[in-house]
This record gives structure tokens, sequence and C-alpha cells, in this order.
């Protein structure tokens, strides 16, 4: 197979997000929610409807980049007899102190060079290419109409000329709107325009807000951008990725859906922003985590949950052909039927700063008794319990090391929180859980390896487990730590300086692919325990593995550098942010040299 890295970019404003590869077709568009059939999924199958803009001579090249400091992205169409360039944005601003996130896509069409001719495709589909919307042509807009919600398309251009899908002279800049309910003003292209200008102040104004030391900061600018659009701005729901059933490898059968917020996820991206000195999100997600729901027999929380809190995930297969073939195609996720009981101290973590970080204005908000000792209940209720673990094994359970350390690091977090409570009886408990957890994780020390093995009993070991260092449950500097460290390089990576998260046997058999974020943990330990020319020398070798506009998929294969695995990937760009903010840490130098 060539080269294979994804071709799109990604534009959002927290109502949805859509994918638009570099010939301007918006090829991935969930509609109206992050987990909603698409209205145009191309991405996965033709029948799933697609929005192009196609000229009538052929392309010669493409490019696409992010407009400085944005979510808005740029694509220009070099064609034979000439050039174009479309601009695509989602709405995002603050209004009379109000903020603005309408679920309208925006997209003009700018000519550059030349004399082109061009034809605009606009065909949605729902229920996952099931029913199509067909266009109804009215004296002021088109109108697709489902079952479920209403399209409006407005442009400038003769709207019948767009439904005929006829070719015509690009001599004028087009502008085109997709509206869930009709705007009053206007016309049209003083509209967008008006959008356009306030979205871009938006973004380059949230950038600059951002506290990001002058080490790989291109990068770390679009993973928080990346990050920033994954936060479903209804509820506070951070999703793992936007997409379902790209393949971690081709053929291997390992498709799942991601459009749901993780526990665990949500706890990272979360560090990962609060790193970048952003807490609105942060804030958003203990409303979310409030309102959840645990289970009504026995307390638990799932490992994930729909961006609107619901439980039931019912797993299903479709008929579709698949990414580049690659099937099945999956809906919902099976896992939510896991236990997972890392997300329990993950849960505590992520609240942390709620409680301790002065930047936070009005903390006693979000303070919330009831939820830390709850919390902290339930890990004393699992810990020691077998449970599907971080990787989420469908077929056997084991007591994973990777669980025990978040028991430990959610009761540290907790005693802390509890602490400035003046919580003395709870404090007490906290770190009796400490001390059993901390007992659990060296269970899982195998001295014969001279490392922290997966689970208790095993010999198997776990990228993840880089988190026994870097979280400070061992110290950097310590003999142990090394030793660990060096059985890990020994085995899970590559030559190319990549690691797997596991190479034993799971459900489908071994892995194919490395893990983007296990690698950029592995930088991350890197720097903690002083390898700092290493980590920054590995770090600018993965950073060349982004597509086009910077965006990591969930997997690379180590050898090829292609991209596989859901796309874009929370887990890879907050692997990058973190792996960043350490290497700046352990700099120490001036803000520009």
């Amino acid at each position: 197979m060539k080269h294979h890295k994804y071709n799109s970019g990604i534009i959002g404003n927290g109502s949805y997000i859509a994918h638009i590869n570099t010939n301007a077709e918006i090829v991935w568009l969930c509609w109206p929610n992050f987990d909603s059939s698409p209205i145009f999924g191309s991405l996965l199958d033709k029948k799933c409807g697609n929005f192009s803009i196609i000229p009538n001579t052929n392309l010669i090249r493409t490019s696409q980049v992010y407009i400085e400091n944005t979510n808005i992205l740029r694509t220009e169409i070099h064609t034979e007899s000439g050039s174009f360039a479309v601009i695509d944005f989602a709405p995002r601003y603050y209004e009379n102190g109000k903020l603005q996130y309408k679920r309208n896509l925006y997209r003009k069409i700018i000519p550059l060079e030349g004399e082109v001719k061009i034809k605009i495709r606009i065909s949605p589909t729902y229920d996952y290419g099931m029913e199509t919307m067909f266009p109804k042509v009215l004296s002021d807009h088109i109108l697709f109409d489902s079952a479920e919600f209403k399209i409006h398309t407005v442009s400038n251009v003769s709207l019948n000329q767009i439904v005929k899908e006829n070719f015509f002279h690009l001599n004028q800049p087009i502008f085109i709107g997709l509206f869930e309910s009709l705007p009053n003003e206007s016309p049209i292209d003083n509209y967008i325009e008006s959008e356009f200008t306030k979205t871009k102040s938006y973004w380059q104004n949230w950038v600059k807000h951002c506290t990001i030391p002058n080490f790989a900061q291109k990068q770390q600018i679009r993973s928080a951008l990346c990050l920033k659009l994954h936060q479903f701005q209804d509820t506070g729901a951070i999703i793992a990725s936007s997409t379902t059933s790209l393949p971690e490898a081709p053929g291997s059968g390992r498709n799942w859906d991601y459009r749901y917020c993780w526990l665990r996820d949500g706890f990272y991206t979360l560090y990962a922003l609060t790193n970048l000195g952003q807490f609105e999100e942060l804030e958003m997600y203990s409303q979310y985590i409030s309102n959840l729901t645990p289970g009504a027999a026995d307390g638990r929380y799932q490992p994930l949950y729909s961006i609107f809190g619901e439980s039931i995930l019912e797993e299903k297969i479709l008929s579709l052909d698949g990414y580049l073939g690659n099937k099945p195609v999956r809906i919902g996720n099976s896992a939510y039927t896991h236990k997972q009981n890392d997300a329990y101290g993950q849960i505590l973590l992520s609240l942390l700063p709620l409680y301790l970080d002065e930047r936070i204005p009005e903390k006693n908000r979000f303070h919330n008794l009831n939820l830390i000792r709850n919390i902290l209940n339930k890990i004393e209720l699992t810990i020691s319990e077998s449970d599907a673990g971080l990787w989420e094994f469908r077929n056997f359970s084991q007591k994973h090391c990777y669980t025990f350390l978040f028991h430990w690091v959610g009761a540290k977090a907790a005693k802390e929180i509890l602490q400035n409570l003046g919580e003395t009886e709870l404090q007490k408990k906290s770190e009796l859980l400490m001390e059993e957890a901390e007992k659990n994780i060296e269970s899982c020390f195998d001295s014969t390896l001279g490392c922290y093995t997966q689970a208790q009993g095993k010999k198997d070991l776990d990228a993840s487990l880089l988190q026994l260092i870097t979280l400070g449950y061992l110290d950097p500097k310590s003999e142990k730590a090394k030793s660990h460290l060096k059985a890990i390089e020994e085995t899970l990576k590559t030559e190319e300086g990549f690691l797997y998260r596991y190479l034993h046997r799971d459900d489908f058999g071994k892995p194919e692919t490395t893990f983007l974020v296990c690698t950029f943990w592995y930088i991350e330990t890197l720097a903690c325990m002083d390898r700092l020319d290493e980590a920054i020398q590995l770090f600018q070798i993965v950073a060349d593995h982004a597509n086009h506009v910077g965006l990591f998929s969930e997997d690379i294969e180590s050898l090829s550098g292609n991209q596989w695995g859901n796309f874009p990937q929370t887990y890879s760009h907050v692997g990058l942010v973190n792996a960043a903010h350490k290497i700046s840490e352990k700099r120490t130098k001036s803000l520009y040299w």
C-alpha cells in the first residue's frame, strides 16, 4: 500500500466537527451532534453523501493550511485552466458577553488565477446513507428536510445552478452557508464575512491566552486548537475522536466508534489544557461529571457515556463499505459494559485544580464533597478487583497495574482536596487507600524482569506503566525507575523509536501498529529522567508524523510512518502537549534562547 496519511483537516465550534479533504470535499460531518449519523459521510461509504466543489478541468495540485492560530481551513485548488481557494469555518465568538456557537457551516470560494468553472454538489443523507435528503428550492434558500431536522442552504449564486449541479464561471467570491435556522441578516456575503472576522478573532485571542513555553509552540498550538474542538459545548463532554471505524491497522478488524466521552480520555485532555493555562473546559467537564447517573444497582460509573450522559451505547455493525474497504463499520461501543476501574482515580485527578488552583475564581461553586466521597468509596470498592483495563480487553479481565496506579493517584488527589476542605476523617481514608494501592502496584513488580508488568501474576509489559514515573509514583532518579524503563525500551520500542502499547496477543491477535500516545509518554519519561537530548530528538521525529495540517491519528506504523486509527485522536494530541510541557519544564531556559 502507498504511504498513508489522512488527507483532511477539521473545523468545528463545539456543536459539530467537519472533516474537509485536500480537494475541499466535506467527507465527514455528523449532524446535529458529535455522535449523530453523518449527513456527509463519504469517508466511510460514497452512499453516505458529500459536499464537494468540482472544477471542470483537471486538477494539477492542491494545498491546505489553517489560517494562523485558528480552526479556519483554507484549501487551494489548482487546475489546468486556473485556481481558486475555499475557506471553511464554523462560527464561534462572543457577542454582548455571550458565547455564540451556532450550528452553521460556512464556505467561501475565492477565484485566484485564470478562468475557472465549477459546480457545487450538496448531497446530504441520513441514517448512515439509508435516507436521502432531497433538495427543495425555495425563494431564498435550498431546504434539505429529514424527519429529525432541517438544513437551510443559502448562497449568493443561483440556487437552481447548485441543485442542478451546473457548471458556472467563478468570477466573484461565492458564499455558501448551511444553517440550522435561517438568519435574519442579509445579504449572505456580508453576513458570512462578518462571521469570519469574529471567528478568526475569537480563535486567535484564545491562543494568545494559552500559556505555551517556547518549545514546539506551533505543534502545541495546533494540538490545543484540536483538543478544544472535541468538547461538546452543550454538556461539557469531551469525545475521544470525531470518527468511527478508521482501522488501527488495515484489515485488522480493530475498527471502533470513538464519538463518546471516556472518563479516562476526559482526564488526559483536561490535564493537557490546564498545562496550557485553559480552565474553562475543566469547569464545563466538572458539570458533566456531576450530572452523570451511576448504575442503580451498585453505584458504579461506566468507563464511557454519550455526550448527553446516556449510559446505553449499543454496538452495531453497519452494511457500509468502510474506510478504504476496511470493515466492519461499527456504531456504538460495547466498552460501556466493561469494568474499567482506573476511571475513578482519573475523575479525582481531573477535578483537583478546581480545589487548589488559585487562578480559578470562585472555586467554591464547583466544590462537591458528595462526589469526592462517592468516588473515593468506589476506589475502596474496586481496589483489588479485576477489570478490562485501559486497553479494554473484551474477553478477559486481569488485576491491572495501571488501574492500581490510578487508585493510588486518585487517593492522593482526594487527600489534597480533602485537606483543603478540612475533611480530616475522609483524608485519613484516602491515605489508607494510597497504602493499599501501593501494595497492589508492588505486587505487579517482577524482580526477574526488573520491571512492573501489565497485571498481577503476568509477564507482559505495558507502555502505559511509564506513567509510574511521570505521575510521581517512582522517583525518576531511582534504580527501580531506570530498570523499569530499560525493560520497556528493550521490549516495546521499535528501531524508529515508537512504542507498542503491548505485544502479547489480545482479542484480535498481536498489535500491528504502535500507539502514538505511548511514544509521547516515553518522551515525557525521558525528560523526567533528565535524558533531555533524547527526548527532544524523538519528539522532533514524532512531530514529523503529523499530517499536512499538523493533526495526528491514534496509531503509527513504525517502519512506514503510515497513520491509522481514528482521526484526529485526542489521546495523541494530549500526549504531544504534555511531553512538550515536560521538556520545556526541564530545559529551564529563558523565553526565546
